[in-house]
């Protein structure tokens, strides 16, 4: 799902030797440009778009009705309709791989040399990680809107209040996107770059409660899931979705202690991440020779 194996295309546009101007000295540019440059990476890959449905639609679909199926047998009342608590895990995992390909196509710059001649260019060095952040959480979210379009399968009714899930799938995908970049200018080299990244995606959804209610956990893996914070994305993606009751039963509420944090606690918190994660990508990058 995920763009490892390619390297991106040249940041022409961007690069070409020019007098510094009072234009070009604004950072608010390079921001737009490396956005404009993210849509149209996206714009010009159909085929990229839509295989990033198929690994949603695969755990919905497959994992959903399998496991849905089994209920039958288990008993509807322990095991409700999977598909609807499924959902929200899937919603986030489908803007987490365009999100972190964006550290990705940062390292692949450093390598094809491209990065040089940004670094040359007259305007802030940390507005281009903010121009790679923003076009990363917006393609995040445009894979967040293909499958929330699907939420009829689990049972998901069509209100505005999806235009509000967006929104945290954005954010959601904002903080990929800062943790990928952050990633990226810590590590050089693009094999190892590509393993962490392997390696950090699925552990990050399987204990995210993603797969299996968050409370009431064992002990070590109680920890785990708690100290994830996408955990806390998938918490309030769910409670914000128009859903069945499944939904907001008591067995899929995330307690630490006795303390139910709100949606708006949650979403501060990965507000913060990103922030911070922004702020340090942003800081490395200035001092990157």
């Amino acid at each position: 799902m995920s763009r490892t194996d390619t390297a991106p295309a040249a940041l022409g546009d961007i690069t070409a030797a020019a007098p510094p101007t009072d234009r070009s000295r604004n950072p608010a540019r390079p921001v737009l440009l490396l956005w404009r440059r993210e849509m149209t990476r996206l714009r010009h890959n159909p085929v990229r778009l839509a295989m990033g449905l198929v690994t949603p639609l695969l755990f919905l679909v497959v994992l959903g009705t399998g496991l849905d199926a089994a209920s039958s047998s288990l008993g509807k009342a322990q095991l409700n309709d999977y598909r609807a608590y499924l959902f929200p895990g899937t919603l986030v995992m489908s803007v987490q791989a365009p999100a972190i390909a964006v550290g990705i196509s940062l390292v692949w710059d450093r390598r094809l040399g491209v990065l040089r001649q940004m670094l040359v260019a007259p305007f802030p060095r940390a507005s281009i990680v903010f121009g790679l952040a923003l076009g990363g959480a917006t393609t995040g979210a445009v894979y967040g809107l293909m499958v929330l379009s699907v939420g009829g399968i689990a049972s998901i009714r069509y209100t505005p209040m999806l235009l509000v899930v967006l929104l945290e799938l954005l954010l959601v995908s904002l903080m990929f996107t800062s943790l990928g970049l952050l990633a990226a200018v810590t590590i050089r080299q693009v094999d190892t770059f590509q393993v962490v990244v392997n390696l950090s995606l699925m552990p990050l959804m399987f204990f995210s409660g993603a797969m299996f209610p968050p409370n009431g956990l064992p002990g070590w893996l109680d920890t785990v899931v708690k100290l994830n914070p996408l955990t806390y994305g998938v918490d309030a993606v769910r409670r914000t979705l128009p859903g069945p009751s499944v939904l907001t039963s008591e067995q899929t509420r995330l307690m630490l202690g006795d303390w139910h944090p709100p949606v708006a606690a949650e979403l501060g918190f990965l507000a913060a991440l990103t922030a911070v994660a922004l702020g340090l990508a942003g800081y490395r990058f200035s001092r990157t020779s």
